[in-house]
């Protein structure tokens, strides 16, 4: 079944509620204050089935200048518009303003609808038709059909039907494949049930006993319950209206205004960088200026801030970033209405561009570029310039800043992976890298080598970290370890560097020692061979050559390196060949016994206690021992 949302827009008592109730049979005004007063405070919801496919809710929104940010709450999620005029009145003042509402939030789809039509003649239906002619020219209402009804007669209500069925075909459903969203416009307790939340579901589908999140808080609750249209269901989808029964929650702790969204994904967020609209009628806006501030149901007052002018002339477009009072859920593409702070009226709207930005100064070149690209850009486009803009993106971060799904980013990344834009590491998919950044951290790597080993001529290579560790991107920090691992991998398949273990080096490097070098390299050799196993200490060693300490240093880490040498302990270095020995010698006593003490050992080896201990504790490591109590079990 298609699912879409009507919202009324109209001044108050130009008939909104009796024509919904006329047309659904359910009186959406609610409240006892409401019955009494003959008018719409709140919001106000009715139900339409039209045939077996397409299903309508109504929302109902107030039209007293008081309640506009009450109709705001409301009309954010509407499909179409049923734009209100009464034919004994025409057109009024929250007439012009609902409409100028309904034109920033970009709906597209509507009619108009002249009520009361039974309260004039044939020629006053006429003069306050071509006065909405004139109202919506050039609009998304131009052209649109402008339906004469009575809801008390019933005259036109078949019309106002008919064109609803026809408008509902060309309407696109709303995304099922994003992460659920449900902007909350009501939270009250139900006897025996508890917590119950209402709204329009924007994106997604949610689940019974799903877990959610609560924003702006980055609370969890468990979806209890579900009912569309006031029946039980164990789903609800993008463009129905939703009561869901929370657990885990007070109903004092939730407000309209909230979002309750897919858990995990997403960031509350004070500052938004969009577009802005201002409207023909409105004053010029200044920078810094404060102004109410609605997307959605939620309502806060927030700075503008603006981007690429230093005053936004009335009838004109600019950038602005917002600095709301109150943080809340708003997700690029949400659209907006700005209005005056005081006094208080709609001067216009946007969309939001970035959710998660930083602080911007005025008339930034780079910035202006990047929201460009945001808001005219295809995802793709927008997905490249976020990667651009960061460098390394973990996914997390792009789906808080996309509002799109991992799959969906996931498939996004890939087909600008196969254009060579970027890399992608993980499978799935867990952080992207723009190509360009890449190739920016692959070059930094190639000069650190060669400086290391210009500086270091007798050092064969040098430990990955510590080359991580000198790498720096062009925000001056290192590369996360799985980045750098992944420049080295790409690096070494061109054949630019070989990696041994967990040392790197230039591809094809050769140590070459001056003769001065290789004779102190023969000379430390030869100290420890002869040596055997009661060998001297290492700086003794290497205080006898001719060559200063720091490179005969380097030549001792060289033979430790290639295994000419072996460290044991601490200042405790052996020929290999003496150590090929000791492991023949304790072959040899296994013949007589397979078990050995620290007293035996240091009979057969001459050794005094200062190196036995050390290499049966070599043997136990290598395996050619275990040690049991106190003894050793020659294996």
């Amino acid at each position: 079944m298609k699912h879409l949302i009507v919202g009324t827009a109209g001044h108050i008592d130009h008939g909104k509620s009796a024509l919904v109730l006329a047309l659904t049979g359910t009186d959406p005004d609610r409240l006892a204050e409401e019955k009494k007063r003959g008018i719409t405070i709140d919001l106000g919801f009715a139900h339409l089935d039209m045939d077996h496919d397409v299903r309508v809710g109504f929302v109902d929104v107030p039209g007293h200048e008081r309640f506009v940010k009450n109709m705001l709450a409301g009309v954010g999620g509407i499909d179409l518009v049923l734009l209100v005029v009464a034919a004994d009145e025409s057109i009024k003042p929250q007439t012009r303003e609902h409409f100028d509402i309904c034109r920033l939030l970009n709906i597209r789809n509507g009619l108009v609808v002249i009520t009361k039509s039974d309260l004039v003649d044939r020629d006053m239906l006429d003069l306050v038709r071509l006065e909405i002619q004139e109202l919506v020219k050039g609009s998304f209402l131009e052209g649109a059909p402008i339906i004469a009804a009575s809801a008390k007669t019933g005259e036109g209500l078949d019309n106002v039907r008919a064109e609803l069925r026809r408008l509902a075909e060309g309407i696109i459903a709303r995304p099922l494949a994003l992460p659920f969203r449900l902007p909350i416009d009501r939270a009250f307790v139900m006897k025996g049930f508890g917590t119950v939340v209402t709204g329009t579901l924007i994106a997604g589908t949610i689940h019974k006993d799903e877990e959610a999140e609560i924003f702006p808080e980055e609370r969890r609750a468990r979806v209890r319950g579900i009912q569309v249209h006031n029946a039980p269901a164990e789903c609800a989808e993008a463009g129905q209206r939703t009561a869901l029964n929370l657990a885990g929650v007070e109903t004092s702790e939730i407000a309209r205004g909230m979002v309750l969204a897919a858990p995990g994904l997403f960031q509350a967020t004070s500052r938004l960088d969009c577009s802005l609209n201002l409207l023909p009628s409105a004053r010029p806006l200044k920078n810094r200026a404060r102004v109410h501030f609605h997307s959605g149901t939620a309502e806060t007052v927030a700075e503008v801030v603006l981007l690429d002018a230093k005053e936004l002339e009335p009838d004109r477009k600019g950038y602005v970033q917002l600095r709301l009072a109150e943080p809340g859920l708003f997700l690029p593409g949400d659209r907006y209405i700005a209005r005056q702070f005081s006094p208080v009226l709609t001067i216009g709207g946007g969309v939001v561009l970035d959710n998660l930005p930083e602080r911007h100064r005025l008339l930034d070149p780079a910035v202006a570029e990047f929201l460009l690209v945001m808001e005219k850009g295809n995802e793709e486009e927008r997905l490249e310039f976020l990667v651009r803009e960061a460098g390394e993106a973990p996914m997390a971060m792009l789906t808080a800043r996309m509002g799109r799904a991992e799959a969906a980013l996931e498939q996004l990344g890939r087909a600008l992976q196969a254009k060579k834009k970027l890399v992608i590491l993980g499978q799935p998919a867990s952080v992207f890298i723009h190509a360009e950044h890449f190739l920016h951290l692959a070059v930094a790597t190639l000069k650190q080598l060669e400086s290391f080993h210009s500086s270091n001529p007798l050092m064969s290579g040098i430990a990955k970290e510590d080359l991580r560790g000198r790498v720096r991107d062009r925000q001056k920090q290192s590369p996360s370890q799985a980045l750098f691992n992944a420049v080295l991998r790409q690096l070494e398949k061109a054949t630019k560097i070989e990696i041994s273990g967990e040392s790197v080096r230039q591809a094809g490097r050769v140590i070459e020692l001056d003769p001065q070098e290789k004779a102190a390299r023969d000379q430390i050799v030869r100290a420890f061979e002869t040596a055997g196993l009661a060998v001297p200490a290492a700086s003794d060693v290497l205080g006898r050559l001719k060559i200063d300490r720091a490179r005969a240093a380097k030549i001792l880490q060289m033979l430790l390196k290639d295994k000419v040498l072996v460290k044991v302990a601490e200042d405790l270095i052996f020929h290999s060949a003496a150590l090929a020995g000791l492991r023949e010698l304790i072959a040899r006593q296994k013949s007589k016994s397979n078990r050995i003490n620290v007293g035996v050992f240091k009979e057969l080896t001459g050794l005094t206690r200062k190196h036995a201990i050390p290499l049966l504790e070599y043997l136990d490591h290598e395996r050619v021992t275990r040690r049991q109590g106190d003894e050793r079990i020659i294996l």
